[in-house]
């Protein structure tokens, strides 16, 4: 029968988005029908009549809405966003699915038919009259009219306006008939997604005052008294027949709206007008709500939530009318209340309350719901109720305080032995002054007095806690930051980046090489810093930032005469030479690259960036490493695909930036001839063609000062260095010697290792760990196919 009524539902959905509805109209007449998925639509088209389905309930009812409801109108239905129902026809006589239909009965009543059981009558005294109509008005009254033989109103039967849902609109009435007892008043939605009739009523006092009231649960919750009103335009009639306060807008949308917590809101954007009595800030009208002498302030009392199996003595009060929030309310008036739920936990609706004998026992396979027990700490109460459910919740929140505490000082312990084993093998002295950390001082003492050790705060100080205005530059590394320290010395600032593929290993790495090599084209080490999870290094400060930023930006690259270039080159050439053969450890530095090559004030070169260097023994020339790591389009070809290192893999990367250098070109780019070559391909088939000076030099570099010889020299040399094979590269000391002696005969260049299709190449590498640069990206591990 469920998939039966499912069915049904979907297809009447089908029909009603792809086939117009039978009615269009604002009436249907004696003998017509008004089905589910169909809608009457008032003449004036600001209101419409038909069945809805609110939140997420299935149940259906018969409602009036506005066909345009501004953007800005107050509604509450699942919390705000959808077009809440200006008045419900069956809001406490739900269908169960969509086979409501609208019609006037043979006997002349307004009622509503369905498939469930009987029917629902609207209009309950029946009528001799035949000639009758059920019309949605132009100010969203829906009335039964006898209309006579001329077709005009002949008498109204019936009007919605008589019986309001949660909403006063412009028209309507809140008192009382002196004539026939009827009344006229506003009655909540029980939540938000139940609009059955709640706990809130809006009206005139029934006991004569003439001043508007609203009640909570049959009780006076707040009255007007002398309150003022009169900016509500609501008007006051009072005659031998009738009294009433009677709503008057200039707007069709204007509305009050009684909510399911009892505030009276206006219908443009949803604003408490007044009934707010629920804290310290309540309007003015308030009655304040006595509780009975069991539950005064003198006694405190809580609530703890909680889900529980419950014994079979039980005070149970099914009140589908009542909100959680009335159930609460329910119970503190009732002195053996101990705890109360909601009956239906979907919708939280009903109330169901528990007395001070019931038995509570917790269960792994309890309830699915929420029980609130209530607790009043004065001894004579069943103190045990809560000190059986804290007890558990309290020894839990104990163990799990003392775990993470435990946890933490590991960590922390674990933290401070890691930091002194790399100070240990660094060797720490830590800055002198006032900004030093006890910890770092502690620390500096056991070690030897070799690298400087500046404390966080005296960084944070240096870069006015590493401003975005202090920020040079972002590298593989992490953010490079310009600092200053309190004597003035300007500093560059390197700090690793939590979600760096370079670690304690490559930050103690380049700590050792960059300390105990001295060579004025490298870059010098001024100290570092490892406080919790910052590691942090500290150079000397480079006016002119990298190479990069001025060799591959048209607006920068003049800077760069030709004296300039050669200079860097051979600068770099003589850094290399001290890494490999001079230095008291032979270093193959792995990442050289334009970014990793820094500017002093006078454009000298000084390499940088030692995290991925690799220290070889005195007598060890080449070795074999799982771990690749470098910037693609900068390593040798032995290197990138077998992971062999040795000298000859920082002479291949020294030959591509040579030849960016000398263009001003990247590497990693595309240059099209026949086929796509990156920068090392490009130069290899101009100097078979002849043509390498006219179109590989940089245009900069195109005026007649410029040495042809020297330049040709240099591309020569660039190529002898990425050459396929190792063994035909040079050594750094003959590429120096290449490059000052101009007598010098130098080999022909044979075939250089370049990719002639980038993009292919770039798929076939696995990344594994990388990051962005100026340059180009800096990859940590790289597997070829």
């Amino acid at each position: 029968m469920g998939a039966y009524k499912i069915l049904i539902i979907f297809i009447l959905v089908i029909f009603y988005y792809f086939f117009p509805a039978d009615f269009a109209d604002n009436s249907i007449l004696k003998g017509q029908n008004l089905t589910d998925y169909q809608q009457l639509v008032s003449e004036n088209g600001f209101f419409k009549m038909q069945f809805f389905s609110p939140g997420k309930s299935r149940n259906r009812y018969l409602g009036i809405f506005y066909t345009r409801p501004r953007l800005d109108m107050y509604s509450d239905v699942n919390g705000g966003g959808d077009e809440k129902a200006l008045w419900i026809a069956n809001r406490d006589d739900p269908i169960a699915d969509a086979s409501g239909s609208l019609m006037i009965a043979p006997d002349g009543r307004l009622v509503i038919s369905h498939s469930e059981g009987q029917v629902i009558s609207l209009s309950a005294t029946p009528t001799a009259a035949t000639n009758l109509t059920a019309t949605l008005l132009s100010n969203g009254n829906f009335v039964l009219r006898e209309l006579n033989s001329d077709g005009f109103v002949n008498r109204t039967l019936w009007q919605s306006f008589d019986y309001p849902t949660d909403t006063l609109l412009p028209g309507m009435k809140l008192g009382i008939n002196l004539r026939t007892g009827h009344k006229w008043s506003l009655t909540s939605w029980v939540n938000d997604q139940v609009p059955a009739s709640g706990s809130f009523t809006f009206g005139l006092d029934p006991n004569g005052t003439n001043q508007l009231i609203i009640l909570w649960m049959g009780k006076v919750y707040w009255k007007s008294g002398s309150w003022p009103i009169a900016h509500l335009a609501l008007k006051y009639v009072s005659n031998e027949d009738e009294k009433y306060f009677t709503y008057t807008a200039d707007s069709i949308y204007g509305r009050y709206i009684v909510s399911p917590s009892g505030l009276i809101k206006d219908g443009f954007g949803g604003n408490a007008v007044f009934g707010n009595c629920s804290n310290e800030t309540s309007h003015a009208g308030c009655v304040k709500q006595v509780l009975p002498q069991c539950r005064t302030a003198k006694k405190y009392w809580f609530e703890l939530r909680q889900v529980y199996m419950f014994g079979d003595s039980f005070k149970f009060d099914e009140n589908y009318t009542l909100s959680l929030s009335d159930c609460k309310a329910k119970c503190e008036i009732d002195c053996s209340c101990v705890a109360y739920a909601s009956v239906d936990s979907d919708t939280g609706i009903g109330c169901q309350i528990w007395g001070n004998d019931t038995s509570f026992v917790t269960a792994q396979n309890s309830l699915a719901r929420d029980v609130f027990f209530l607790t009043i700490k004065d001894g004579k109460r069943k103190w045990w109720i809560w000190l059986t459910i804290a007890m558990p919740v309290m020894v839990l929140v104990v163990v799990c305080s003392l775990c993470y505490l435990i946890q933490r000082k590991l960590k922390a312990r674990g933290k401070v032995r890691e930091m002194e084993k790399v100070l240990y093998e660094l060797g720490g002295q830590a800055i002198s002054g006032k900004y030093n950390n006890k910890n770092t001082a502690r620390l500096s003492k056991k070690f030897r007095h070799d690298i400087p050790i500046f404390s966080l705060e005296t960084i944070n100080m240096a870069t006015n806690n590493f401003s975005s205005a202090n920020k040079l530059g972002e590298g593989g590394y992490g953010p490079v930051y310009k600092g200053m320290l309190l004597d003035g010395q300007e500093i560059a600032i390197k700090r690793l980046s939590r979600s760096s593929g370079q670690g304690l290993i490559e930050f103690q790495n380049e700590i050792m090489l960059i300390a105990k090599l001295q060579h004025t084209n490298l870059v010098r080490l001024l100290g570092c810093c490892i406080e919790g999870e910052e590691k942090i290094l500290v150079y000397e400060y480079m006016m002119n930032k990298s190479l990069d930023f001025f060799l591959f930006d048209p607006s920068r690259k003049d800077s760069l005469k030709w004296n300039t270039r050669l200079n860097i080159i051979e600068g770099v050439a003589q850094g290399l030479l001290y890494l490999h053969k001079y230095s008291r450890l032979r270093v193959i530095h792995r990442d050289l690259k334009a970014s990793n090559i820094l500017l002093d004030d006078n454009m000298n070169p000084k390499i940088s960036d030692f995290g991925l260097a690799r220290i070889f023994g005195r007598q060890e020339f080449e070795a074999n490493t799982e771990r690749i790591v470098g910037t693609y389009g900068y390593m040798s070809p032995e290197y990138a695909m077998n992971g062999i290192v040795s000298t000859k893999t920082d002479v291949f990367s020294f030959g591509v930036l040579v030849l960016e250098i000398l263009s001003g070109k990247r590497n990693n780019s595309c240059y099209h001839l026949e086929r796509p070559l990156n920068l090392i391909g490009y130069a290899w088939e101009l100097w078979k063609a002849g043509r390498v000076l006219e179109e590989l030099t940089d245009p900069v570099l195109s005026n007649e000062s410029t040495p042809t010889n020297e330049v040709m020299g240099c591309i020569h040399v660039g190529l002898l260095c990425v050459q396929a094979n190792p063994m035909d590269r040079p050594s750094m000391s003959n590429v120096v010697m290449m490059l000052t002696n101009d007598s010098l005969q130098l080999p022909v260049p044979k075939q250089p290792a370049f990719f002639i299709d980038t993009a292919m190449a770039e798929t076939e590498t696995h990344e594994k760990v990388g990051h962005c640069s100026t340059n180009g990206l800096s990859i940590s591990d790289m597997v070829a196919r």
